[in-house]
């Protein structure tokens, strides 16, 4: 295990402590998914919920003492806010990377920033209440455009829809069959993928590429995108199986 995964660890282990002994709910920063992995492999440390802000949310924070998701909904110390263009009709077209970089240019931390989903060239951006108010008084461009930022109660419905569904045809229900199959990899590529440790199987790193997916899992390929795997729907008759899919937009 790296340094700073044991060091990781430890301020798990010390969350977990202060909310035993205080009886009461506390919370980490944002989790990527690597640092998710390593929560989910300390000992000790349960009860813990992590909560995103919405279902399929990447980055998360661990309510430390919570044992449902109300609870967690109600303890995470985050806002959301929209980050708009000003002038619409004049503005670049803005990625995640834009506003991810203008956002860091100020001085912040990553770990105080969940995910940021964009729609309508508007940024959506989770962050810790702590620091609402220094991006909203600071952030005033991403990159050549002027923006404005305010507060949100929820996502937009339209990024709230239902993920595409998808059926995709696999030789098994293994990890790197159904991972290039629906992500339109060779299947050695998908190979390499899980062996760097870019894969996530409800948040947790998998480097098999041999296990077989349970259904309703949630699989993450950093660069790529997420999915759930729903099962398999039939068997073709080439011998192959033709397996249900959920791929998140």
């Amino acid at each position: 295990m790296l340094d700073s995964d044991t060091a990781l660890q430890k301020r798990f282990a010390e969350l977990h402590t202060r909310a035993q002994m205080r009886q009461t709910l506390v919370c980490s920063d944002f989790l990527n998914l690597h640092e998710q992995d390593v929560l989910q492999s300390t000992k000790g440390v349960a009860p813990y919920v992590l909560f995103g802000g919405y279902p399929v949310s990447e980055r998360k924070i661990a309510v430390f003492g919570a044992t449902t998701q109300a609870e967690a909904e109600t303890a995470v110390p985050f806002v959301l806010l929209k980050i708009a263009p000003a002038a619409p009709k004049f503005a670049d077209v803005l990625s995640h990377r834009d506003f991810l970089g203008s956002i860091l240019a100020l001085g912040l931390r990553r770990e105080m920033i969940g995910d940021i989903v964009l729609s309508d060239n508007c940024g959506y951006v989770f962050c810790m209440e702590s620091i609402a108010a220094f991006l909203t008084d600071n952030l005033d461009r991403v990159c050549r455009t002027t923006v404005r930022i305010s507060p949100c109660d929820a996502l937009p419905n339209t990024l709230s829809a239902e993920p595409e569904p998808v059926s995709v045809v696999v030789a098994s229900e293994r990890l790197d069959a159904i991972l290039s199959a629906v992500f339109r990899l060779s299947r050695s590529e998908a190979q390499k993928y899980i062996g760097a440790e870019r894969v996530f199987v409800d948040s947790c790193c998998v480097t098999r590429a041999d296990i077989a997916l349970k259904e309703n899992c949630i699989v993450s390929l950093r660069g790529y995108g997420r999915f759930r795997y729903c099962g398999t729907e039939r068997e073709t008759k080439k011998g192959k199986l033709r397996v249900a899919v959920q791929i998140y937009k």
